[in-house]
């Protein structure tokens, strides 16, 4: 494998089940590969996916950049008792969730077999 596609960083980006197909093209149109996994939230045990991208040197800033413009946040409104809490709330309660949680971790050895 030539020196500029050898993996040196995984990105591993947790977004919502609404801005996965977007997020997935828009990662895959960088010309990086992406792995999917489904996967759901603590909070609200919403289905989110789990982004695995494996990228060269230098080019972590421009996925971070794209799943910026492509996984937005949004305002859900919880009318559902939580747990634990002894009566229902009585109105609707505004919750911010989405974006992306983004970590990038260093890859010390990559090979493909």
């Amino acid at each position: 494998m030539s020196k500029d596609t050898t993996i040196r960083s995984l990105v591993l980006a947790v977004v919502q089940e609404q801005d996965q197909d977007a997020a997935v093209r828009a990662v895959e149109a960088l010309n990086a590969s992406v792995v999917n996994l489904s996967s759901s939230g603590g909070f609200l045990g919403r289905r989110n996916a789990t982004l695995l991208v494996g990228l060269p040197e230098g080019r972590e800033q421009a996925v971070l950049d794209t799943l910026q413009k492509t996984c937005r946040q949004r305002v859900e409104y919880m009318t559902l008792p939580l747990e634990g809490s002894p009566m229902p709330m009585p109105a609707p309660v505004p919750v911010t969730v989405g974006g992306a949680t983004v970590f990038v971790l260093p890859v010390e050895y990559f090979e493909e077999i």
